[in-house]
């Protein structure tokens, strides 16, 4: 299964230039069952990193260009009256599918993101009091401006909370971005359609051999003593939850396993704390005047943990 999944991450490396690490991130967290919060400006490739995924695997894909009036059903799906058969006729929306974007989720207000909330956790949605199962298969990567542009809504905590990373993608180097251009304007492989190189059947093996992976009471401990510290720092004003541990733990599974091991050290968990902890802590006013950015301050308390042997 390593060989499909190092054929997967290579191919996308391919088509989407300059964001190793975060391409690695995102791969990790669906592994790891969990959803992907991607923040940027408009115009570094957010939305391409996610059709390209999709691309890669041979799921259903569907997309939701998130806007002020974009109403609940039109995520969920809702009930209409078929007067050709006398009967009322449910109609699913696009959540039912394996992969979702939510393309620039905070473009819209609280209660239509608000109905994602229980296809995240719950993997079912409820349409006019009656339920329906999605795929085991299922997550959302959504996208987002950050909040200082216009005409955007901050997530709620109970929304961020929900997904397992949120990735910062950042202008690429001169070097990579020429190659982006090149990529673009010029002809050539990259115009080409782009084939799937895992079906998901194989994609939900690769995910049972991944929680297979071990983690031993010292990481554990690790972890925890890392979530447990971020609700001690004066420059944290509400610290990390439990679903917190639980993701770095499942993040830093999947990133052993992309590394091509069977176990979790505490480099895994270092690198996965940033991405894990960034959407779910808030700084405290001072901290905040004082311009101390949140991964600062995640490297800061990271470093302060003791690491196990």
């Amino acid at each position: 299964m390593r060989n499909e999944l190092a054929a997967l991450l290579e191919k996308y490396e391919q088509r989407i230039l300059g964001q190793s690490i975060n391409l690695k991130f995102l791969l990790s967290a669906v592994l790891a069952d969990g959803h992907v919060l991607i923040e940027g400006v408009p115009g570094t490739g957010k939305t391409q990193m996610v059709r390209t995924l999709a691309d890669l695997l041979s799921g259903t894909f569907n997309r939701i260009q998130f806007t002020p009036d974009l109403l609940p059903s039109d995520i969920t799906g809702s009930t209409i009256y078929n007067m050709q058969e006398s009967s009322f006729q449910t109609i699913k929306g696009p959540v039912f599918s394996n992969i979702l974007l939510a393309d620039e989720i905070n473009r819209t207000p609280a209660k239509t993101q608000a109905a994602l909330l229980e296809a995240m956790e719950e993997k079912q949605v409820t349409i006019q009091g009656e339920t329906y199962k999605l795929p085991d298969v299922f997550f959302v990567v959504a996208t987002q401006n950050p909040i200082e542009f216009e005409g955007t809504y901050p997530l709620p905590e109970a929304q961020q909370d929900r997904f397992l990373l949120k990735l910062q993608i950042d202008f690429p180097s001169l070097e990579e971005e020429t190659n982006v251009l090149k990529q673009v304007l010029e002809p050539g492989d990259a115009q080409k359609v782009i084939d799937a190189v895992v079906d998901i059947d194989t994609f939900q093996s690769i995910r049972q051999e991944v929680e297979a992976l071990t983690l031993n009471d010292e990481m554990y401990d690790y972890i925890m003593q890392i979530v447990r510290r971020t609700r001690d720092m004066e420059a944290v004003r509400f610290g990390a939850s439990t679903r917190a541990a639980i993701s770095i733990a499942k993040a830093a599974r999947s990133w052993a396993y992309l590394t091509g091991r069977e176990y979790v050290t505490p480099d895994d968990v270092k690198m996965v704390a940033k991405p894990a902890l960034r959407h779910r802590l808030q700084l405290s006013p001072h901290t905040e005047l004082e311009g101390v950015g949140l991964d600062e301050i995640i490297e800061e308390l990271v470093g302060a943990v003791a690491v196990p042997r």
